[in-house]
């Protein structure tokens, strides 16, 4: 008895060590965030010992635990009708609210789920509720993409998905069919999900036969960038809950089906040094010092290799891939793209991605809306429902639907 009183002070030590994280002053919700990330941090570690025994790939253990116990089915109710269908060979979930008698044709948004190209669903609860909402405040039809994941399928084919779902959907008379005005469409998405909207809209404004095109983007906390993993965000956000740099990292390896040992180079900026041909012309295009805002930049400083790794480009060319990496686009392309809203939080390694194509896509005449939350956490838009409701969801969801709903 007296061992089990030992111990359990033991456990709840051990547990709080676990739990706790040393975060800013300002993200809201702290314990629950550390909570989420502690949960999400022990799954993962699980999943990774399953890939270390080889019974099976991390991702696709993760993605199972994830989409087993969330998946929601298309089920629809006097407010919405809810389908999944497949565009051109891409699955979608359709949301359709109800046509009223003397209603004009309807507005819509392409929206592409995040998950670092690899783990969620359009199907489950998360982006299934955040979808279901978009439809009935916006009164707006709704697409969402699902896409093919790592590890099934590499880059480019999450981008290929995107793009040729999106695509079908902008035909005049698939747009008739679901009743939506051409000339009112959006594409969106967050994180991933937002990489894979910008290079759709850039691809789609080269497109020289297209007949519809979209009115607006709107990317919630996009990762558009894998040149520089030390801007001011990287740095000051390395170890912040949901995505510390480390595992942003493994994403982009895993997306372009690289080796994890090249991990630390990418990490110290080894692809990118000065020595690196390849590189050399992008540089100009993420000079992070003259895109951010000193309040951004604060005191930290660029790691600018002098000798690198030339072999990681020629191993993973993906990496310098404008359809990849949409920030690396030249300004020719980003004059031609739609009016956008970008939203970025300050807890994020992220950040600086968002404001960067802000500043690009600004500078090459394109109206633009950056909506900066300073108490907000990478992810937070899906997490609105209990038990991982966040203040901090809702307010960014209704930051954007707002936008949306003014814009569109």
């Amino acid at each position: 008895m007296r061992a089990a009183w030992l111990l359990l002070p033991a456990l709840a030590a051990l547990s709080a060590y676990y739990v706790y994280l040393p975060l800013p002053g300002t993200v809201s919700d702290p314990w629950k965030l550390m909570l989420l990330d502690a949960t999400f941090r022990a799954v993962q570690q699980t999943c990774h010992l399953i890939h270390y025994l080889r019974l099976s790939h991390h991702l696709i253990v993760l993605n199972y635990i994830i989409c087993t116990f969330d998946k929601l089915k298309s089920v629809s109710s006097e407010d919405l009708t809810i389908t999944d269908a497949v565009f051109d060979g891409v699955e979608v979930r359709i949301f359709e609210p109800p046509r009223k008698r003397d209603e004009q044709l309807k507005r819509s948004i392409v929206y592409i789920h995040g998950g670092g190209w690899a783990l969620a669903s359009a199907r489950t609860s998360l982006y299934h509720n955040l979808c279901r909402i978009m439809a009935e405040s916006l009164n707006a039809v709704v697409v969402s993409v699902e896409y093919r994941l790592v590890p099934e399928v590499c880059f480019p084919e999450q981008f290929h998905d995107a793009l040729r779902a999106t695509k079908h959907f902008l035909q005049p008379d698939v747009l008739a069919e679901y009743s939506v005005d051409p000339s009112r469409i959006a594409i969106s998405g967050d994180s991933a999900g937002g990489n894979l909207a910008a290079a759709v809209c850039q691809q789609l404004s080269k497109d020289e036969h297209l007949t519809v095109r979209p009115k607006l983007q709107a990317l919630i906390y996009p990762v558009l960038q894998a040149f520089d993993f030390n801007t001011p965000s990287y740095q000051q956000n390395m170890n912040m809950p949901v995505l510390p740099r480390y595992v942003m990292i493994n994403y982009w390896i895993d997306y372009f089906n690289g080796n994890y040992d090249l991990a630390h180079s990418l990490l110290i900026n080894n692809h990118t040094a000065l020595d690196v041909g390849e590189a050399l012309s992008f540089r100009g295009r993420l000079n992070w010092t003259s895109l951010l805002p000193s309040s951004f930049k604060k005191n930290y400083k660029p790691l600018i290799q002098t000798t690198g790794r030339a072999e990681i480009i020629q191993e993973i060319p993906a990496l310098l891939d404008v359809r990849a990496v949409p920030l690396l686009a030249d300004n020719e392309t980003l004059q031609m793209q739609p009016k956008t809203y970008i939203l970025t939080c300050e807890n994020d390694v992220l950040r600086d991605d968002g404001v960067m194509y802000a500043k690009r896509l600004e500078n090459a005449g394109v109206e633009v809306t950056l909506d900066h939350f300073d108490d907000c956490f990478h992810g937070c838009m899906i997490f609105t429902i209990w038990p991982t409701d966040f203040s901090a969801g809702v307010q960014t969801r209704n930051s954007y639907i707002k936008w949306l709903d003014e814009n569109l």
